[in-house]
């Protein structure tokens, strides 16, 4: 149900007790011009349905999909239709959600009592349901986890065709059940994992589906396994699966699962190939952006280590090119969900959102700037599109400067792999030989850069299988958001978004920014493969990024080969040399840059040593699983 254009505010049925709703055509009111709480979350109809899903892990029987749902008794009585919010994800029983680490709690009965998060506790008031989903191979749903293959996703994309009227489903006691009591409009929602299941649904092109909030999310799962051919982690996606398969309540044989992820993720090769083209949400066979009908509202931290920014730049650019709606936020810290980092303002801008993409609301949202980004701790610009920057390209030169001028640089530079040798001591004071490190001057004013900077290398390497990472980095002390705890600590305080009963409170606890002054950030990361001896000549897309650099700060450029704080490396040995053509090499920074000319850049007085930086200037090597969560 939709209402016109500029609705008045008492669009709408008038509050009532949880005993009844007049019969309206709307089930919302509008106060303030957005949706008001006025029906009882403690009264809220709480059921379980299982929609059946193909028949993903071959056992011969169709997979069920266990679906917790939370919806206005009010509207029910009166028959009136309400849209649907939806967060698919497999940490429910396994991991748990949200900063908190929240864990879905039934009655006895099996009746759903607490759903993580607040979304129930705030939306449902408004006169929205909320649809928990559990993946396959997760929690209370059969089938098997495929770290995003098809399993993943058309588990969850049957759902939403329940929702639309289109999919089969039963209750607890087997008998059919039919989602009457929806207008068909569903949004999904989430971080991370469940985000990506967002992106990957909407690449479906489903219909009912009609907007999708990713935060923190994926949208290729090469592109969070691998760079340029290289892996983060080895056998990621069956540990994955298993991992979060665990706690789940349906015993089922997924080895033959786990075996097929394990054979077929390519470590070796790191090559793009069939499995990885199935789990690409951008120009996948099964999956990809053409097909998206829902409108777009990314968020993501642009210092996140876990999903990196190469997923929302791609994905966000992908969506522009087909004409999608978009919205974006960036901020300044890392892997954490904005009801964490920003929360007022976060929960007031989804809440309308929501009321125009699920309930018609006519509230300005979409004729408002698209992206709102957080450039420098606590300052935030709004721009009409993303990236907002022209780019400058810089030749290095022998003695470590970069110049923003075209030309031909003679020379060779070279290095000797560090297989040891952490991002810290690389960027700051490492040995010369382990790294190379080009600069510019101080810069003439403060400098925006905004998206994905490049390197142009022309490499040569004597070993059968190498490596090499570029690095763009801003030195020059300065305020930042640490990386420590991803920019944010948890206080002892908490604030309420919803009303709560006995089992599901609507209360959390809030964040500070982690801000300090550090005398160097690391503001573009990139690593590609280097098969075969000899020379390579090859372009290194960083992770982008959108900040402000300080005037007399400078821009440097670091080469290395292994990189073991970031990625498993494929070049082990201490005595591999790497060499760089400084005539074909170039860097490209997106931003216009303007500089002092750069002096004695080889002498690198102006460098930090490693003891002096501050404790979370670059995160910490990462050990065991990254969990995309």
């Amino acid at each position: 149900m939709s209402a016109p254009a500029g609705a008045a505010d008492n669009a709408g049925p008038s509050a009532v007790a949880p005993t009844g709703a007049p019969v309206s055509a709307r089930p919302y009111q509008l106060k303030g011009g957005v949706s008001a709480p006025i029906y009882s979350y403690g009264s809220a109809i709480r059921e379980t349905v299982y929609v059946n899903a193909p028949d993903y892990d071959g056992d011969g029987s169709p997979d069920r999909v266990a679906a917790d749902i939370v919806r206005p008794s009010e509207t029910a009585a009166a028959g009136m239709e309400v849209p649907v919010i939806m967060d698919a994800s497999p940490y429910y029983l396994s991991l748990g959600r949200g900063n908190e680490s929240e864990f879905k709690t039934y009655a006895e009965n099996g009746t759903p009592q607490k759903f993580p998060l607040f979304y129930d506790n705030y939306f449902v008031p408004r006169g929205y349901a909320f649809v928990a989903v559990d993946m396959a191979g997760t929690g209370r749903s059969t089938g098997c986890v495929d770290q995003g293959g098809v399993s993943d996703v058309g588990s969850v994309e049957a759902v939403v065709k329940w929702l639309n009227g289109n999919a089969s489903a039963f209750d607890v006691n087997g008998a059919p059940v039919v989602a009457d009591w929806t207008n068909g409009k569903t949004g999904m929602i989430g971080k991370s994992y469940d985000g990506t299941l967002a992106n990957a649904v909407a690449a479906t092109g489903v219909r009912g589906l009609e907007t999708i909030v990713p935060i923190s999310a994926i949208s290729s799962w090469y592109d969070y396994d691998r760079s340029q051919g290289l892996p983060f982690s080895w056998n990621y996606p069956s540990g994955l699966s298993s991992l979060v398969a665990s706690k789940r309540t349906e015993p089922v044989d997924c080895s033959a699962t786990l075996a097929r992820l394990a054979a077929d993720d390519g470590d070796e090769s790191g090559q793009y190939d069939e499995f990885w083209a199935e789990r690409d949400y951008r120009q996948g066979p099964q999956t990809n952006v053409g097909k998206v009908r829902a409108s777009v509202f990314v968020y993501h931290g642009l210092q996140d280590l876990n999903v990196k920014t190469r997923n929302f730049s791609q994905w966000w650019t992908a969506l522009g090119s087909q004409g999608v709606t978009r919205k974006m936020w960036l901020t300044r810290v890392g892997h954490v969900d904005p009801f964490d980092s920003n929360r007022s303002r976060w929960v007031k801008t989804l809440h309308r959102w929501f009321d125009s993409e699920l309930m018609g609301i006519d509230n300005g949202i979409l004729d408002e700037p698209a992206v709102d980004i957080e450039i420098k701790p606590n300052t935030w610009v709004k721009n009409t599109s993303w990236p907002t920057a022209a780019s400058t390209t810089f030749t290095p030169r022998a003695d470590g400067s970069m110049v923003a001028a075209p030309g031909v640089n003679a020379g060779l530079s070279s290095w000797l792999n560090a297989p040891n040798q952490s991002e810290s001591t690389a960027v700051s004071a490492g040995s010369e030989k382990n790294r190379l490190l080009f600069a510019t001057g101080p810069l003439r004013a403060d400098t925006r850069i905004s998206g994905t900077a490049t390197a142009r290398l022309k490499v040569t390497s004597q070993v059968p299988t190498g490596q090499v990472g570029v690095m763009l980095v801003d030195y020059g002390l300065g305020k930042r958001v640490l990386a420590t705890g991803d920019g944010v600590s948890t206080t002892e305080k908490q604030t309420c978004n919803g009303s709560s009963t006995a089992f599901d409170d609507s209360c959390y606890y809030t964040t500070k920014r982690n801000i300090g002054n550090t005398p160097l950030q690391v503001i573009g990361r990139g690593w590609a493969r280097l098969d075969g001896a000899g020379a390579h000549q090859l372009t290194v897309r960083m992770d982008p990024d959108d900040t402000v650099v300080a005037k007399g700060h400078r821009l440097g450029l670091v080469v290395v080969a292994a990189a073991p704080s970031r990625l498993r490396n494929v070049d082990n040995s201490p005595t591999s040399r790497y060499t760089l053509d400084l005539s074909a090499t170039t860097f490209t920074v997106p931003g216009a840059v303007f500089t002092a000319p750069a002096r004695d850049a080889r002498t690198f007085g102006w460098l930090p040593k490693t003891n002096e930086l501050t404790p979370g200037t670059v995160a910490p090597q990462q050990k065991g699983m990254r969990l995309p969560s």
